[in-house]
């Protein structure tokens, strides 16, 4: 009885995953998408409702990949249940992220110590853009601005409700006051 009650709480979790994945992207928030993670598993952003977000688009031969220290930093200090950061490589900025997951999960963790999620490899603008950064940088979808991932290493704060609060550049620094002020408040 109990492997039964398993296997319709399963399906029944499964049907609303796939619910929210078919919803119109522009009755979408944040936590409506599923994404895979850098070990291929998928990762119901749902599980992240009452958390400040940081989604950050990164490449591990780009003149911000340093910002990756900072990241790290801003995870440790403030990464708990409020707030986490998210990495998606991206190689849509002159082939500055080649590798392939396992290599960009190697080098993070060899050269900057990354323990904060990181996202399998994706495209954050262009045809093939991922559904989330399509929601992520158009106003009739997030309901809040229109953006371009214009390089490396944009930051998008998520607030704890999945809507869009705020988009910073490649040189906003992970630790600067804005991006502290927003975590803190």
């Amino acid at each position: 009885m109990k492997t039964l009650w398993i296997i319709l709480l399963s399906a029944f979790i499964g049907v609303q995953a796939s619910a929210q994945q078919n919803k119109p992207l522009e009755d979408r928030n944040f936590h409506d998408f599923t994404v895979k993670n850098i070990d291929g598993e998928n990762l119901d952003l749902s599980s992240l409702k009452g958390k400040k977000v940081l989604v950050v688009n990164t490449a591990s031969k780009c003149g911000f990949t340093p910002q990756y220290e900072g990241l790290q930093k801003l995870y440790e200090q403030y990464g708990n249940k409020d707030f986490t950061v998210i990495g998606f490589p991206a190689n849509n900025f002159a082939n500055q992220e080649p590798g392939s997951d396992e290599e960009i999960q190697q080098f993070c963790q060899q050269n900057y110590g990354v323990t904060f999620p990181m996202m399998s490899k994706i495209s954050v603008k262009g045809d093939d853009q991922h559904p989330l950064y399509t929601w992520l940088t158009h106003k009739k979808y997030n309901g809040k601005m229109d953006s371009k991932v214009k390089w490396n290493f944009q930051k998008y704060l998520i607030n704890e409700d999945g809507e869009l609060e705020k988009v910073f550049y490649s040189k906003t620094k992970p630790m600067s006051d804005e991006i502290l002020s927003w975590i803190k408040n």
